[in-house]
C-alpha cells in the first residue's frame, strides 16, 4: 500500500504539473487568439473560401468551419457547429455524415499544440489532418452513406454568418483565455490518471510485457516498443489521456520525437470513446449516422497513419 500511494502523489504531482506548466500557457495563448480572430471574421473567411472546393467530398459550408475548429481550438469546440448543421434542413444527411467524417479523422489542437512542444512536427500532422479527413468525408460520402438522401445546400457565405456585434479586444482575449484555463482544469483529471496509469503498469511490469507482445510489429517500421502504451491509451481514455501518457515517456527517453511523429497519424485524433461521445452530443442526426462516419475516419485514420510512417 505504502507503495501504491508512493506512487499516487508522484502521479499527482506530474501531472498537475503537466497542466499548469506545459499544457495551461500554450492552451490560454492559443484560445485568446482564436476567439479574436474569430471575432474578426477570419475563420469565417477562410472557411467559405474553401468550401466550394470541398463540395466534391460531401463536406457542407459549415462542416468546414468546423474543420477548422477541431484543428485550430480542440476537440469539443466543433459541437456548436455540429449543433447548427443537425438542425438545419438544407443540409442533407449524407452531409452530415461526411463532415462528422473528416472531423473524426482530424488531430484536434489541445492535443497537437501541447505536443508540438516535444517534437511533433504541427504541419505534417495538419497536413495529414486535411489529406485523411477529406479521404474520410469522401469514402463516407460516396460509399458508407450512399444510401443516404441527399439534397443541394445554400451556399456557404449564407451558413457561416459573422457576428456583428461589436466587442472589445481585451474582453475577447480575457474570454479566450479563460476558455483555454477551463480546458486544462478539466484535463487535469485525465492527465494524473494517465500519469498514474503508467507508473503503475511500470511498476507491475506490463509494460515490459506489452512491449515484448506489441514490440516485434512496431520495430518493423521503426518505432519504439514503448509507443504501444500510447495506443492503449489513446483508444481507452482518449487523446488528453494519450498526450498525459505520452510526454513523460519522451521525457524519461523511452520514447523520441520521431517516434512521436510516426504514430501521430493513428493516435491524434477525435475517434475514440471520450471524442465520439462528445461529437455525437451535438443532435439527432449526427448520432444517427455515426456508424458511417466512423467507418470513412477508419479509413482516413489509415491514410494519415501510412502518410506519417512514409514521411517520418
Amino acid at each position: 500500500m505504502e507503495v501504491f500511494l508512493d506512487i499516487l502523489f508522484a502521479s499527482g504531482k506530474k501531472g498537475f504539473e503537466l497542466a499548469f506548466f506545459i499544457l495551461m500557457p500554450i492552451m490560454v495563448f492559443m484560445m485568446a487568439t482564436m476567439r479574436v480572430l474569430d471575432h474578426i471574421g477570419l475563420l469565417r473567411r477562410v472557411a467559405i473560401i474553401v468550401a466550394p472546393v470541398l463540395v466534391f467530398f460531401g463536406i457542407p459550408g459549415l462542416g468546414v468551419f468546423a474543420i477548422v475548429q477541431i484543428l485550430m481550438v480542440s476537440f469539443a469546440a466543433p459541437v456548436s457547429t455540429f449543433r447548427l448543421m443537425d438542425q438545419d434542413v438544407h443540409i442533407s444527411d449524407r452531409k452530415i455524415a461526411a463532415g462528422f467524417a473528416a472531423v473524426l479523422c482530424m488531430s484536434q489542437a489541445n492535443a497537437t499544440l501541447p505536443l508540438t512542444a516535444f517534437g511533433l512536427n504541427l504541419g505534417a500532422i495538419i497536413a495529414s489532418s486535411v489529406i485523411g479527413g477529406l479521404v474520410a468525408a469522401l469514402c463516407t460520402y460516396r460509399l458508407f452513406a450512399r444510401h443516404l438522401p441527399d439534397s443541394i445546400e445554400h451556399s456557404a457565405a449564407e451558413e457561416i454568418k459573422k457576428d456583428t456585434r461589436k466587442a472589445n479586444v481585451i474582453q475577447l482575449i480575457l474570454q479566450g483565455a479563460e476558455e483555454g484555463f477551463q480546458l486544462i482544469l478539466k484535463a487535469v483529471p485525465l492527465l494524473v490518471l494517465a500519469v498514474l496509469m503508467v507508473n503503475v503498469l511500470k511498476a507491475v511490469g506490463a509494460i515490459d510485457m506489452l512491449k515484448t507482445a506489441f514490440g516485434p510489429a512496431l520495430a518493423v517500421v521503426g518505432i519504439s516498443p514503448s509507443a504501444v502504451l500510447s495506443f492503449i491509451t489513446k483508444y481507452i481514455a482518449g487523446g488528453t489521456a494519450m498526450m498525459g501518457a505520452t510526454i513523460p515517456m519522451i521525457q524519461d527517453h523511452s520514447m523520441t520525437a520521431t517516434d512521436l511523429n510516426k504514430i501521430a497519424g493513428f493516435t491524434i485524433n477525435t475517434l475514440d470513446p471520450v471524442g465520439v461521445a462528445v461529437l455525437v452530443s451535438s443532435g439527432q442526426r449526427f448520432a444517427a449516422f455515426a456508424m458511417p462516419a466512423i467507418k470513412g475516419a477508419l479509413i482516413g485514420i489509415l491514410v494519415r497513419g501510412l502518410l506519417h510512417l512514409a514521411v517520418f
